[in-house]
C-alpha cells in the first residue's frame, strides 16, 4: 500500500523506544460498537500486540457501549486511536476540530474506499423492498452511525413520497437497536421487520459481502444470509477514517500510522479482523474526504 505518510513522518521516527516511552506510558485504542465487546477485542488484539511492540508501551483496548463513548474518549483525550465511521468523525470534528486527525482509510478489494448502508429483512417475511415496509417496524443502529442512521435517515425518505423517519407515519415504528450486530440479530430473530447495517457491497450476498457488519455476523455464526434479503441500498458513502489524537507525539503518530499502513503486508489475517472482512489494507486519507458527511451531519443532527 502507499507509504506516503510514513515518508512524511520519516524525520520523526529516529527516537529510541526508551525516549518514546518517556513521552507516553500507554496507548489506548477505542472500538466502535457493531458487535459484542469480546469479539471486538479479539479482532483487534493482534494490532494491539503489534502496536505495543512498536511503541514500547502497553496498549489497551476499550469497547464503550455506544459510539458516543468513543467520541467522548477522543474528545477528552482518554483514547488515542480509533477507526471511526464518517459520521462519528464528523461528530468529533464538529465538537473540536483539533481533537483528532484522520490518517488512513480501509481499501476495498477493488481499490475503492466507499461502502453502503444496506437495508435488509428476513426472506420469509415477504418484505422485498421499502414499499413492503409500510406500517412495519424499522430499525436503526446507533444515532452516531453513518450507515446505521445518518445516511439512511436522509436517503430513505427520498425513495418515494410519504416516507419519513417518524414512528407511525410511514413505518409503524422506528427504533434504535443499539448497534449493527443488534440490528442484524433483531431482524434475523423477527423482533423487527427490517433494518439497516453496513457492507462494502462487493462480493457475494451469501457471504455477507466482502466486508462489513453482515460479513462479521456470518463469520460469528449469527446468521445465514440465505435467510435474509436486501431491500434497499444507499449511494456510496466514504469509508470512515482511522484517526489519531492530534496531541500525541509526532513519533508515536508516525509509528502507528506506518504500522497500520503496512498491516496488510505484515499480517493479512489481522487486517481481516481490524477492517471487518476481506480488504486490501489501508491508504492515506485527509479531512477533505469527509467534508460532505460533516455538512450532512450538521444539517441533519447539528453536531
Amino acid at each position: 500500500m502507499k507509504k506516503t505518510l510514513a515518508l512524511a513522518f520519516a524525520a520523526t521516527t529516529a527516537l529510541s523506544t526508551a525516549a518514546l516511552a518517556e513521552e507516553i506510558t500507554e496507548f489506548r485504542i477505542g472500538l466502535l460498537g457493531g458487535e459484542n465487546a469480546q469479539d471486538r477485542v479479539n479482532s483487534y488484539q493482534c494490532l494491539a500486540d503489534y502496536a505495543s511492540e512498536a511503541l514500547g508501551v502497553p496498549v489497551k483496548i476499550f469497547t464503550p457501549a455506544d459510539y458516543n463513548g468513543v467520541i467522548q474518549g477522543l474528545l477528552g483525550g482518554t483514547l488515542d486511536m480509533s477507526w471511526l465511521g464518517a459520521s462519528s468523525y464528523a461528530a468529533t470534528y464538529l465538537q473540536d476540530p483539533e481533537a483528532v486527525e484522520p490518517v488512513l482509510v480501509k481499501v476495498n478489494m477493488d481499490g475503492s474506499i466507499g461502502y453502503h448502508s444496506i437495508g435488509f429483512a428476513r426472506k420469509d417475511s415477504g418484505v422485498t423492498s421499502l414499499d413492503d415496509m409500510e406500517g412495519k417496524v424499522f430499525g436503526f443502529g446507533d444515532p452516531n452511525s453513518t450507515s446505521g442512521y445518518l445516511i439512511p435517515s436522509i436517503e430513505i425518505p427520498q425513495y418515494k413520497a410519504g416516507i419519513t423517519m417518524e414512528s407511525g407515519e410511514y413505518f409503524g415504528e422506528v427504533k434504535f437497536t443499539g448497534g449493527h450486530e443488534q440490528t442484524i440479530v433483531a431482524v434475523n430473530n423477527g423482533d423487527i421487520d427490517g433494518g439497516v447495517t453496513w457492507a462494502d457491497g462487493q462480493g457475494n450476498w451469501e457471504d455477507g459481502y466482502n466486508s462489513g457488519a453482515l460479513r462479521k455476523a456470518v463469520d460469528a455464526g449469527l446468521i445465514d444470509m440465505n435467510e435474509l434479503v436486501q431491500i434497499w441500498k444507499s449511494d456510496v458513502i466514504p469509508e470512515g477514517p482511522v484517526v489519531l489524537r492530534k496531541a500525541l507525539p509526532a513519533d508515536v503518530k508516525a509509528k502507528i500510522t506506518d504500522l497500520v499502513d503496512n498491516l496488510y503486508e505484515t499480517d493479512r489475517d489481522c487486517t481481516y479482523g481490524v477492517f471487518a472482512g476481506e480488504n486490501l489494507g489501508a491508504q492515506p486519507v485527509t479531512h477533505e474526504t469527509y467534508i460532505s458527511v460533516i455538512e450532512a451531519r450538521k444539517a441533519k443532527i447539528g453536531g
